[in-house]
C-alpha cells in the first residue's frame, strides 16, 4: 500500500508543482498588468501637467490680449479726433489773423473767407457734408427738422425756409437742419 501511496504522490507533486507554477505565472501577470498600468498612470499624470500648463498659459495669453484690446479702445476713444482737431488748428490760425489785422473791413472779410475755406476743406477730408434742403423740398424726418410750420403756396411738409443747416458725417446725421415748413391752408 505504500508503494501505491508513493505512486500517487509524484501525481500530487505534479499537480502542486503546476498549481505552484499557475501561482507564479498569475502572480507576475498580476505584477507585469500592475507595473503596466502604473506606466499608463504616470503617463497620464504627465500629460494632465502639460495639459494644465497649457491651459494656464492659454488663460494667460488671453486675458493679455483682452487687455490689450480694451487699451486700443481706450486710445482710439481718446484720440480719434486728433486729425480733425489737427485741421482745425488750421481754421483757428486763420480767425486769429483776421483778428489781428482789423485794418480794414476788407482784411477782416478776407480773412473770414479764408478760414471758411479752410473750414470746408477740413470737412470735405473728413466726410462732413451740409444738409441745405431747398424751398419746396419735401420733410425728411431723418434728416429735417420742423420747427413751425406756416400757411404756404407749397404742399403740405413742403420745406418753405431753413432756419439752421444741418450735418451729415459719411451717411449719419450730426445734426438735422432746422426748417420751417408748409401747413395745409385752412379752408374758409
Amino acid at each position: 500500500m505504500q508503494h501505491e501511496n508513493q505512486a500517487e504522490n509524484p501525481q500530487d507533486q505534479s499537480f502542486e508543482q503546476a498549481a505552484d507554477v499557475q501561482n507564479e505565472v498569475g502572480e507576475l501577470t498580476e505584477a507585469v498588468a500592475a507595473e503596466s498600468l502604473e506606466a499608463q498612470v504616470a503617463a497620464l499624470e504627465a500629460k494632465v501637467a502639460e495639459l494644465q500648463t497649457a491651459l494656464l498659459y492659454a488663460k494667460a495669453e488671453g486675458e493679455n490680449i483682452r487687455r490689450r484690446a480694451a487699451d486700443d479702445v481706450a486710445a482710439a476713444h481718446k484720440y480719434s479726433v486728433g486729425k480733425f482737431a489737427g485741421e482745425l488748428l488750421v481754421v483757428k490760425d486763420c480767425l486769429e489773423m483776421a483778428l489781428k489785422d482789423n485794418s480794414s473791413v476788407e482784411n477782416i472779410k478776407m480773412g473770414v473767407e479764408m478760414t471758411l475755406r479752410n473750414l470746408v476743406g477740413a470737412f470735405d477730408k473728413f466726410q462732413i457734408k451740409d444738409i441745405d434742403p431747398q424751398a419746396g423740398e419735401r420733410l425728411d424726418p431723418h434728416k429735417h427738422q420742423a420747427m413751425s410750420a406756416v400757411e404756404a403756396e407749397q404742399e403740405a411738409n413742403a420745406v418753405v425756409s431753413v432756419m439752421q443747416k444741418g450735418y451729415l458725417l459719411a451717411d449719419r446725421v450730426l445734426r438735422p437742419a432746422m426748417v420751417i415748413v408748409a401747413k395745409p391752408k385752412s379752408e374758409g
